[in-house]
C-alpha cells in the first residue's frame, strides 16, 4: 500500500512539474546603462563588486561574448523592444519608431494577458505610459526631486518602483518587468560626472583602478584621423574624465560605485521574487544598452565599434535550465537582438516575422547545442556632424573585425587573436590584401540582411 502511495505521490508531482513547465514565464529584465561586458566581478574585473550578480551567474549562464548591434542608448533599447536592427526599427533619438508597439515585447505580452511594466530610463521619445500596466519614466540625473520635495538617487528609486510594482502586482498573471537603470551613465552636464550615494563612498578608497594600456596618446593618435582630433565627441568626453590621474581615480571609483548600487538593488528585487515563491518561474536577464570606454583608446563613452564599446554583459536565469548548466558560461555571439525573441519563446508568444534575433534559450536548453553565428553586422549612424561622432559599421567575427566608416570611406582591419586590444589596424597591410576582399564582400551581404 506504501509503495502504490509513493507512486501515486511521484505521479502527481510529475503532472505538477508538466503543468508547472506549459505555464508562460514570468520575465524580469535588469537593464543597466553604460555597462561593458568585463564591469563584473564573475568577469574578473579586478576592482568592482558585483556579490548579487555573481550569484546570479552561478544560478544562471554567463554568456562572454553578448553584443549590441548599435552602442548607443536609445537605439539599444528600441532593438530591445523590437529584436530588430537600426535599419529596420529606426533610429528613435531622432526619428519615429518604424516598428508598431504591438510587435515589440511589452505590446505582444499585454495582449497575451501579462501584466507589464516598465520602470527607469525611457530614451525613445516621449514615454507611452498607457502602453503599460505600470509604468514609471525617469534618468538623465542621479538624483531626483520626489513630488514631496524629498531629494532621493535614481537607483533608490528605481528599486523602490520595481518593489512597489512586485508587491501590487495581480498574482493571477504572468509579468514582464523591464527594470531600466539610469546606472552607471555619466550625469554628462555635471562636472562631477558620476554621482553615487554617501552610503558607498567606502568603496574602493584604497583601491588603485587599473589604466588601460591603450589610454595613452601614442593609441589615440592611431585611430583614425576623424576620430583622432580633439572635437570628436568621444574624445571631448575623455577630457571631462580621464585626462589626469588623479581624475581617472576619482571617476572610475564613482563609476564602480554607482555598478555597486545597481548590484544591490538587483540583489534586493530578487530577494523579494525570493519572497513571493516567485523566482523559480522567473526567467531573469541581467544586462545593458552599450559598453563603454574606461578611456582606452584616449576615449570616453561608447559608439564606435571597438570591443570595448560593442560588448555587453548578459546573465541568464531560467528556471528550466538543467542543474548541470548552471554556473558555466557560453561564449557563442548572442546579441541583443535576440531578447525579445528570447522572451516571447520564455511566454509561449510567436515572435512577428519581421523580428531579427534569435530565441536564445536552446544554446542552454537543447541536448544538443544549435548551429550558432559566428558573426554580425554592427551599425551606427552619424550623430550631429562627421565631427562630432561620424557613422560607422562593421563586420564583427571572434578572430577578426573590419570596420568600415561610411562617411569617409575609410577601411580598418583587426586581427583580434594576436591584436585582442585593437591597437593596431591592418587594412593597408600588403599580405591581408585577401582577407579584406573577401570580408568586404560578406559585410556587404550582412549589412544587406540587416536592412
Amino acid at each position: 500500500m506504501k509503495r502504490l502511495l509513493l507512486l501515486a505521490t511521484l505521479a502527481c508531482l510529475r503532472t505538477l512539474a508538466s503543468a508547472a513547465d506549459t505555464k508562460p514565464l514570468n520575465i524580469l529584465v535588469l537593464y543597466a546603462d553604460d555597462w561593458r561586458f568585463d564591469t563584473l566581478g564573475c568577469a574578473g574585473n579586478p576592482v568592482v563588486k558585483t556579490p548579487n550578480l555573481d550569484q546570479l551567474a552561478r544560478e544562471g549562464m554567463r554568456f562572454t561574448h553578448n553584443c549590441v548591434t548599435t552602442a548607443i542608448c536609445g537605439v539599444s533599447r528600441a532593438t530591445l523592444f523590437t529584436g530588430q536592427w537600426m535599419s529596420r526599427h529606426g533610429n528613435p533619438a531622432f526619428e519615429a519608431f518604424k516598428t508598431p508597439w504591438a510587435e515589440t515585447y511589452p505590446g505582444l505580452l499585454r495582449t497575451h494577458g501579462y501584466y507589464v511594466g516598465h520602470i527607469g530610463k525611457w530614451h525613445n521619445g516621449p514615454f507611452p505610459k498607457a502602453n503599460f500596466d505600470f509604468g514609471r519614466s525617469y534618468s538623465g540625473t542621479h538624483w531626483i526631486n520626489e513630488p514631496d520635495g524629498t531629494r532621493i538617487h535614481v537607483t533608490q528609486k528605481n528599486e523602490n518602483d520595481a518593489l512597489e510594482f512586485l508587491r501590487t502586482r495581480p498574482t493571477g498573471k504572468p509579468f514582464v518587468l523591464t527594470l531600466a537603470f539610469f546606472a552607471t551613465h555619466a550625469e554628462d552636464r555635471n562636472p562631477l560626472q558620476y554621482l553615487p550615494q554617501p552610503g558607498s563612498m567606502a568603496l574602493y578608497r584604497d583601491v588603485t583602478v587599473p589604466v588601460p594600456k591603450t589610454s595613452t596618446d601614442e593609441y589615440f593618435k592611431r585611430l583614425p584621423p576623424f576620430i583622432a582630433n580633439e572635437q570628436n565627441e568621444g574624445r571631448v568626453r575623455y577630457h571631462w574624465r580621464f585626462d589626469t590621474p588623479e581624475k581617472y581615480q576619482t571617476m572610475m571609483k564613482n563609476y564602480y560605485r554607482l555598478a555597486s548600487e545597481v548590484d544591490t538593488t538587483c540583489g534586493r528585487v530578487l530577494e523579494e521574487l525570493r519572497k513571493q515563491g516567485a523566482l523559480d518561474h522567473t526567467l531573469v536577464i541581467f544586462t545593458g544598452d552599450n559598453g563603454y570606454f574606461h578611456a582606452e583608446h584616449g576615449l570616453a563613452d561608447k559608439w564606435y565599434p571597438y570591443e570595448e564599446s560593442i560588448r555587453v554583459p548578459l546573465i541568464v536565469r531560467d528556471p528550466r535550465m538543467p542543474a548541470a548548466k548552471r554556473g558555466q558560461t557560453n561564449d557563442d555571439f548572442t546579441l541583443n537582438v535576440d531578447l525579445a525573441p528570447t522572451f516571447l519563446a520564455a511566454a509561449k508568444v510567436a515572435a512577428p516575422a519581421r523580428m531579427q534575433g534569435r530565441d536564445l534559450s536552446p544554446l542552454y536548453l537543447a541536448a544538443k547545442p544549435p548551429a550558432w553565428r559566428t558573426e554580425f553586422f554592427y551599425e551606427h549612424a552619424t550623430i550631429r556632424n562627421v565631427n562630432f561622432i561620424p557613422s560607422s559599421q562593421a563586420l564583427v567575427r571572434k578572430d577578426v573585425k573590419y570596420l568600415f566608416w561610411p562617411d569617409f570611406s575609410h577601411e580598418e582591419l583587426f586581427d583580434l587573436k594576436a591584436d585582442p586590444k585593437e591597437e593596431r589596424t591592418l587594412a593597408a597591410a600588403p599580405e591581408k590584401a585577401k582577407t579584406l576582399a573577401s570580408l568586404r564582400e560578406r559585410f556587404k551581404e550582412l549589412k544587406a540582411a540587416a536592412q
